[in-house]
């Protein structure tokens, strides 16, 4: 399923390949693009549930995607392991996973079975059971990608899963008000989920270390890709780290792929509260004022001035796109298969002005 080779055993020979093949109730995968099935390169990035929802569209519309994603979380199960053991936070990896399985009884049951977490009493109470899976994955391959893709192939994931680094980051960022008694001065608030809830307004983020090395196999996945989706997500502690990695934000730069910026549909409480669309971008261009984006997708029912998101789009280079992608029940989440026709439909129409690479 994968590009890379088989991991090695410490005694030379590979590790027999999880046996799920051919189990009842387990679809046959289908052909990668370029081996009978057309689709696009597509590389998305982000974290946490808005990752997951673009990913669960992505999914449907093409065999040749990846998920680079953050590794900044210090909270919850996966901060405890990262604290405990020094690994990579495994959280929004287990996610991506979870959200590439399939819609099969293989893929259902497995994105259930790594999304459970313990709810008893002790000491495996709140972690989950894929967190645990892919941190013994870490300890026992000594090689991070490699267990990522043994996890992905025993998922059946339809898709690979990248850290976005190979260390795990801590972010930083700078709050004017994060002391209601003294509104303008600005203080630093450090870690994801203390960033991710913090009163006051978000000024900018940095990670620590200062420029982490990139994972050389998400720089040549975002350099090879026709589709680059940045976003949905927790726009300062799941999106904008992306963007401060010095290795990625160059190939995000560089690369000749199309690049599509996916709106959040609503601000979030702490990081984004009172923000507009627009305003999301102005951020995103302040931390990476080379990139641009050929297309911008929102809900066509929750911006509510369309010229400004298009002054905004128009000062990345790139267009706004409106169309119905939220939740049918109201609450701000992305539908799936909403999604996943806005993200055809954007294809489609980019393929008609010019063939995939």
């Amino acid at each position: 399923m994968h590009r890379r080779q088989a991991p090695q055993r410490r005694d030379g020979r590979a590790p027999r390949p999880p046996a799920h093949r051919g189990r009842p109730g387990h679809r046959a995968r289908t052909p990668r693009h370029g081996q009978g099935m057309s689709g696009p390169k597509v590389v998305a990035l982000g974290g946490g549930h808005g990752l997951s929802a673009s990913l669960a569209a992505l999914r449907r519309l093409t065999d040749d995607l990846t998920a680079i994603v953050t590794v900044a979380d210090d909270g919850g199960s996966s901060g405890r392991l990262r604290k405990d053991l020094g690994v990579l936070p495994p959280g929004d990896l287990r996610m991506a996973l979870a959200a590439l399985c399939g819609d099969d009884e293989w893929g259902v049951t497995w994105s259930r079975v790594i999304q459970h977490r313990f709810r008893r009493e002790g000491e495996l109470n709140g972690h989950a059971v894929g967190n645990l899976l892919l941190v013994g994955l870490w300890e026992l391959m000594d090689d991070p990608i490699a267990a990522l893709d043994w996890m992905g192939r025993l998922l059946g994931a339809h898709g690979r899963v990248l850290p976005m680094s190979a260390v795990p980051l801590d972010i930083e960022a700078d709050v004017a008000g994060h002391d209601p008694a003294h509104p303008e001065r600005v203080s630093t608030v450090r870690g994801q989920a203390q960033v991710a809830v913090t009163p006051g307004d978000v000024r900018g983020i940095r990670l620590l270390p200062a420029d982490p090395p990139a994972v050389p196999e998400a720089v040549a996945a975002v350099r090879d890709a026709d589709w680059v989706v940045v976003g949905p997500g927790s726009w300062f502690t799941s999106v904008l780290p992306h963007l401060l990695v010095p290795e990625l934000a160059a190939a995000l730069v560089e690369t000749k792929a199309r690049r599509l910026l996916a709106l959040n549909l609503a601000p979030q409480p702490g990081e984004t509260a009172g923000f507009s669309p627009q305003q999301h971008l102005e951020v995103l261009a302040a931390h990476a004022p080379a990139l641009t984006f050929d297309i911008v997708l929102g809900d066509r029912d929750r911006v509510e001035d369309v010229p400004g998101l298009e002054r905004a789009t128009a000062a990345l280079g790139g267009h706004v796109h409106l169309a119905p992608v939220s939740a049918v029940d109201g609450s701000p989440r992305h539908d799936p298969e909403r999604l996943a026709s806005a993200y055809g439909r954007i294809f489609v129409d980019r393929e008609r002005i010019a063939s995939w690479r």
